[in-house]
């Protein structure tokens, strides 16, 4: 979940939308040409009452059946083109909006992949998701009608009550009557109805959320007999969201009572006023029945108005959420001019890290990190539970900014490299192995080069010790499903681990990526690796001995800071806190 949400109480809809024109700028010719084509077929619409007081007052007054049968032949030949017209801005706008929304959704999802690691560990990934589905499809429906008929609504509402005033202005006095009771409540009902949807659309995403999160883990749910919990919690975001959408609804219901009834009631009384006036002979009946067609005619562009206005305020939301996402600080590509030093291989330059939405005043991380792995060497990061291990991995490929410090790869800082740059030289292998819902070979492939193939392919998955792979019904063209909880946990691991070196990469960090295998699976993939780390420069978190001897070096990582490093026999004769975990370590893979 987000941990700061926009308020609407100072937010202006129109200002907030206006924020889209940079998306519509390349389709807005067809959206001036299809507002104005839904003007005109609004203005011919208004011609018909014209026409019927033609034929009231004419051939029907003078008994001429020619005349009515061409007063039909005209009014025919309105409605249909009054159909076409609004027929064609319909096609003026359908195609172009859907390429504006599937723009609005790549552009989104190539933000988010540029966010850093930070942004999606404060987002609900629910709340993206709606943002990315439910926010950008209401935003493409304001565009096709809200936005047009707004404006249509409105010149046709001028235009009629203009040729009403024009027929007979008493009438038209009458019946503009109810226009400020009607802005008013236009004016409350759009402050009270944004506070309502800004809020209905918000708890879509954590209903989202809910979903994704218990179809992802539906075998803990199962394995725990958590279901009816799972249940009850969606229950009440559900209850919680219908209680809102019903609030909406009846802001609807109110706004719609007025803006109905009153110009009802106003028109009621323009018919008996008109009607005493006829009988006195002080009116044409062809005026009355023009006027009173007019009258009729502007009643749905009024009556639309709530529920514009409506959609108009879920759109302006819905534009608030998508820019609150796009507003985010992306990952900076680089910094130009920083200083190259004569190290080589990876070295730590006095890093600090403190995350970034942490407590004023409260210990870094990471504090005062120097570190130096030489060219070719490999070095194990050990230290107890919640020492920094991880995140001081996640440190190299920039998952994570560093507070302070520096950090050289070949003595170029990784501040001066572009993310591409820095992500093709540093591969990265975590404990909890994360693949996609493709193929076993296109999730290893992930970690090389468009131009690797079946022979590095191959490579991987035998350093990997996952032969297993051509055993698959497919072989490595196998779908491995969704989290790839098809395979087995080991499975999982062995196939990032063949992600992490199919790409040979110069600087490999492995965050214990063998802690799911079997001991003898594991020995054959130590025997390997061992190949694989010759060519590189590594950093491997690890927690069992078997693991620290793949490294050249050892590094004690203690309370943040560096507290040793050499061997790991020199470590296990002269560090008291190495030993302990050593011992520790040893004594449950001998359990085991």
């Amino acid at each position: 979940m987000p941990t700061t949400r926009a308020t609407t109480n100072d937010r202006s809809a129109v200002r907030t939308l206006l924020r889209l024109w940079p998306h519509v700028r390349a389709v807005r010719a067809r959206l001036v040409t299809a507002a104005f084509v839904a003007i005109v077929a609004s203005c011919v619409g208004l011609v018909i009452p014209l026409v019927l007081k033609w034929m009231v007052d004419g051939p029907v007054a003078d008994r001429d059946p020619a005349g009515v049968w061409l007063g039909a032949l005209y009014l025919l030949l309105l409605g249909v083109a009054e159909a076409l017209l609004f027929g064609l801005r319909r096609w003026l706008v359908a195609r172009p909006l859907s390429g504006v929304e599937a723009g609005m959704r790549a552009t989104l999802y190539g933000h988010l992949q540029r966010l850093p690691v930070a942004f999606h560990d404060r987002w609900a990934s629910g709340q993206l998701l709606s943002r990315g589905t439910t926010d950008l499809m209401l935003l493409r429906q304001f565009l096709a009608f809200p936005l047009t008929f707004l404006l249509v609504n409105g010149v046709t509402i001028l235009v009629g009550v203009t040729i009403m005033l024009l027929q007979d202005w008493t009438l038209g006095l009458v019946i503009l009557v109810p226009a400020v009771p009607v802005v008013v409540t236009c004016v409350v009902f759009e402050k009270r109805y944004a506070r309502v949807a800004r809020l209905a659309q918000d708890q879509v995403g954590d209903l989202t959320t809910v979903v994704e999160e218990s179809v992802l883990g539906i075998r803990i749910i199962k394995g725990f007999g958590r279901h009816r919990s799972q249940a009850r919690a969606f229950r009440e975001l559900s209850r919680t969201l219908r209680g809102t959408e019903l609030r909406k609804a009846g802001l609807l219901a109110t706004i719609f009572g007025v803006i109905v009834t009153l110009p009802e009631l106003a028109i009621g009384a323009a018919l008996v006023l008109g009607t005493v006036r006829v009988a006195d002979g002080s009116l044409s009946a062809g005026t009355l029945v023009a006027f009173l067609s007019t009258a009729l005619a502007l009643r749905w562009p009024v009556d639309s108005i709530g529920f514009l206005l409506a959609m108009s305020q879920e759109a302006a939301t819905a534009t608030e959420r998508y820019f609150e996402v796009l507003d985010e600080e992306q990952e900076d590509s680089g910094r130009s001019g920083v200083p190259r030093s004569r190290d080589s291989g990876l070295r730590f330059h006095d890093v600090r890290f403190r995350y970034p939405d942490a407590p004023d005043g409260s210990p870094p991380v990471l504090d005062r990190i120097d570190l130096h792995i030489r060219p070719g060497e490999s070095m194990a990061l050990v230290g107890a539970t919640g020492s920094g291990k991880t995140t001081l991995t996640a440190l190299v490929p920039r998952l994570h900014e560093i507070t302070s410090g520096r950090i050289t790869l070949d003595g170029e800082d990784i501040t001066a490299m572009s993310r591409e740059e820095l992500r093709a030289k540093v591969a990265v292998a975590f404990e909890e192995p994360t693949l996609f819902s493709a193929s076993v070979g296109e999730n290893v492939l992930m970690g090389a080069g468009e131009r690797a193939g079946a022979a590095e392919l191959n490579r991987a998955l035998s350093v990997a010790q996952a032969e297993f792979a051509h055993a698959l019904p497919q072989g490595t063209d196998t779908q491995v499903g969704e989290q790839g909880l098809s395979l087995s946990g080991g499975q999982r691991q062995r196939l990032a681990l063949a992600r992490a070196v199919v790409g040979r990469p110069r600087f490999l960090v492995l965050d214990d990526p063998l802690s799911a295998l079997d001991v003898h699976t594991e020995a054959a993939v130590e025997a390997a690796l061992r190949d694989v780390l010759a060519e590189t420069t590594a950093l491997i978190v690890a927690h069992r001995p078997s693991t620290v001897l793949l490294a050249d070096r050892v590094a004690l990582l203690s309370g943040g800071r560096i507290a040793a490093v050499g061997t790991h026999h020199e470590l296990l004769r002269g560090n008291a806190e190495y030993a302990h975990l050593m011992s520790g370590a040893q004594e449950a893979e001998d359990e085991r």
